[in-house]
């Protein structure tokens, strides 16, 4: 795998790197681990898995501060491990647990942590992208330099509330980055049967949003066009939007055959453009780190994940009085 630019370029350090890999390998291991659960029985509803777009949310929490937020769609759990979230808390809520972060009755896409500032995976198509400019106005009212991220995909791009919330965040001059996991397919739609631009980032021109499109399988990439986007917002000037050019390997969802596309399109992307071997092959040819070292990165992560999967398996069903709790009547 030839280097990119962005590591041509960069002079990220050896721990930063490792970091990166050791962070995107934690998704990667668990929504394969999260995929088996899925097909023994033990995760009901549905589960849409982030294998492939690693970089994306790796590359974007490496340029966050305490106190700033991320909400996204029901692809989530890939946010959730980034922003620090527990691994046992997150699988226990997959498996409907009481010990989940909302305690088994939120699932794979509605779970929350006000601690890490995850405002949740959202089950409504785009239905976040407005909530996401709603933490912003807190930000901006309270007076604070936080920054809200509002992750959402190029089949939520054609949904009318992006464009009102636009309008309103641009308006407003509201300190949130519309993040767009571009993976080109919706549900089933190839992005280029479903959407009449080339490039989603440029329906914000028509706002005075600006934007650019970044190599998502490429964290060094999304680290530094995520770098210029956070400063533009913390410096007052309003909103900013970045199109994730990524690829998910998995279907839309578990349920999902994905017979839309070839294998070979697939395996075509995981032999080139992989955003965990690309960050492998900067350690080992920069020689940070040696095929054993990240071979005992990989045993350490898979033991976590394994410990995650025992604990989830082992927490107790919610009592049924859970029923009445945290709602409106």
């Amino acid at each position: 795998m030839a280097l990119s630019k962005a590591a041509k370029k960069s002079n990220t350090s050896k721990d930063e790197l490792l970091g990166y890999y050791r962070e995107m390998l934690q998704i990667r291991r668990f929504e394969e681990k999260a995929g088996q659960l899925y097909g023994m029985g033990l995760i009901g509803g549905f589960c849409h898995l982030y294998i492939g777009q690693e970089a994306v949310v790796v590359g974007l929490e490496a340029t966050a501060k305490e106190g700033d937020q991320r909400i996204t769609s029901y692809r989530d759990h890939g946010h959730m491990l980034a922003c620090g979230m527990d691994p046992k808390g997150v699988m226990a809520e997959l498996t409907g647990r009481s010990d989940g972060y909302s305690k088994g009755k939120g699932g794979s896409m509605h779970m929350f942590s006000a601690e890490k500032k995850f405002y949740g995976g959202h089950g409504i198509v785009g239905a976040q992208v407005p909530l996401g400019a709603g933490l912003a106005f807190a930000n901006k009212y309270r007076g604070n330099d936080n920054v809200s991220f509002a992750y959402f995909g190029d089949g939520s791009a054609n949904q009318g509330q992006v464009y009102e919330t636009f309008n309103m965040a641009s308006l407003w001059a509201l300190p949130v980055i519309f993040v767009i996991e571009n993976n080109q397919y919706a549900m089933g739609t190839a992005m280029k049967r479903s959407t009449s631009s080339p490039d989603i980032y440029t329906r914000g021109q028509a706002f005075g949003i600006p934007g650019e499109a970044v190599d998502g399988m490429d964290v060094l990439a999304v680290k530094a066009a995520g770098d210029k986007a956070v400063a533009h917002c913390r410096s007052g000037k309003g909103p900013y939007i970045l199109e994730m050019k990524t690829y998910r390997y998995r279907g839309h969802s578990m349920s999902d055959p994905a017979k839309y596309r070839t294998r070979e399109e697939v395996q075509k992307v995981r032999e080139e453009k992989d955003p965990i071997d690309h960050v492998r092959d900067l350690l080992l040819q920069g020689k940070h780190a040696t095929e054993e070292d990240l071979k005992a990165i990989d045993k350490e992560i898979k033991s976590i994940v394994n410990e995650s999967a025992k604990f989830a398996q082992e927490s107790p069903e919610p009592d049924l009085s859970e029923l009445w709790t945290d709602i409106y009547a």
